[in-house]
């Protein structure tokens, strides 16, 4: 999930061959509904999407989720992959 407009993902995309499918949330309704998005109204980041990571089934039903504070701040792919086994 981008705030980035569809367009500029599309771009994004084609330019390095991405395989797949990249989300916008240009409008950042998706990002303030799972607490993903800077409201602080004095935060230099504000309205900017914070770095989150989140699984969904099949079904598109958020399985499990992590919202980072410091968007320097990766996740640990093996905290993604034990993430992954319990949600099977």
């Amino acid at each position: 999930m981008s705030t980035d407009s569809p367009n500029t993902l599309a771009s994004f995309i084609k330019t390095n061959g991405i395989k797949h499918v990249l989300l916008s949330d240009e409008r950042r309704q998706m990002l303030r509904a799972y607490g993903a998005l800077v409201t602080d109204e004095k935060s230099p980041l504000y309205r900017h999407g914070r770095r989150a990571y989140f699984i969904l089934d099949r079904g598109g039903v958020v399985r499990w989720m992590k919202v980072q504070e410091n968007p320097l701040d990766l996740l640990n792919p093996d905290e993604v992959l034990q993430a992954l086994k319990k949600v099977g």
